[in-house]
């Protein structure tokens, strides 16, 4: 699960397009930031620091004043893409945020999830826009090892079929709220993969499985599982 989500009535718009979106007046106690401006101090930090775009989409409400992005960076750990989510707000519904992960998520209904968040700042009249995303960029880059070394444990973290079929049960049947339907597609998704990659019968391959099924539920539903997963699953590592 990866990239935007939209179901409250947020367009997709592109990059050169956040250009011409009108940013408030500033008051007192709060200072909007052009969505635009924030894109381009992402793009110019993660430049700085050799890292590289390789794919992004932004997405707008209607009245243009709720902004949120995706970008996928040139940062792969084998079948793994690293990626920041990005939103920022002009009528004080959420602060300026960026999210880091291997699995990110942006939703328009303010659904926004990551591996690591390492930038939420309110827009106060001292707001600067350049070294709050720098210093958010240079957090989310030390995260990026720590992430990868957690996944390849994840993968080197052998099961037998048994320890398997616990964790499985332990997820639906001792009430770790997920849904409950969702039981038997994990189980089928972990013993019986779809993709060559997730044969092997490691806690990687299991945590895959139990993304796989929520990737059936609706937007909302596959936020909240997705989002309890990544520490349900760390607790058998």
């Amino acid at each position: 699960m990866q990239g935007l989500m939209l179901h409250s009535g947020a367009e997709k718009i592109g990059r050169q397009d956040l250009l011409s979106l009108p940013t408030p007046e500033p008051t007192a106690t709060h200072k909007p930031i052009a969505h635009f401006k924030v894109v381009a101090s992402l793009l110019e930090s993660l430049s700085y620091r050799n890292i590289d775009v390789v794919r992004d989409e932004y997405a707008v409400s209607k009245d243009g004043m709720r902004m949120f992005g995706f970008l996928q960076l040139n940062l792969n750990e084998g079948d793994i893409c690293i990626s920041l989510g990005l939103r920022n707000s002009h009528d004080k519904s959420f602060s300026l945020g960026l999210t880091v992960g291997y699995r990110v998520f942006i939703c328009d209904n303010l659904a926004f999830n990551g591996d690591f968040t390492p930038v939420t700042a309110k827009h106060s009249k001292h707001f600067d826009i350049q070294s709050v995303i720098s210093s958010g960029v240079d957090k989310a880059q030390r995260h990026f090892v720590p992430m990868v070394t957690r996944i390849n444990a994840f993968k080197n973290f052998s099961l037998s079929d048994n320890d398997a079929k616990l964790v499985i049960y332990k997820a639906f049947v001792e009430g770790d709220g997920f849904p409950k339907h969702l039981a038997r597609q994990v189980h089928q998704e972990y013993f019986e993969p779809q993709y060559k990659e997730f044969e092997p019968r490691t806690l990687w391959s299991l945590e895959n499985g139990f993304t796989s099924a929520f990737k059936t539920l609706d937007a909302i539903p596959q936020f909240q599982a997705t989002a309890k997963l990544a520490p349900f699953i760390q607790q058998f590592a």
